[in-house]
């Protein structure tokens, strides 16, 4: 595994432990709801671009 998706593993785990420790701490409903949907997008982004295989740009004629 290549130390950028390393990082960017962490980052995420990181974030997901602090929106976990504010919704343990602020119990309402709209903010988790928010949270979730925040980190939700986050994995979608990260597993997006670290983990989806990318096809080659089509070659232009010369």
């Amino acid at each position: 595994m290549s130390r950028s998706r390393l990082f960017a593993i962490c980052a995420f785990v990181a974030l997901a432990v602090f929106c976990g420790i504010l919704v343990r701490f602020v119990p309402r409903a709209d903010l988790t709801i928010v949270l979730l949907i925040g980190l939700g997008l986050a994995a979608y982004d990260i597993w997006d671009q670290l983990f989806r295989k990318r096809r080659p740009p089509p070659s232009r004629p010369d």
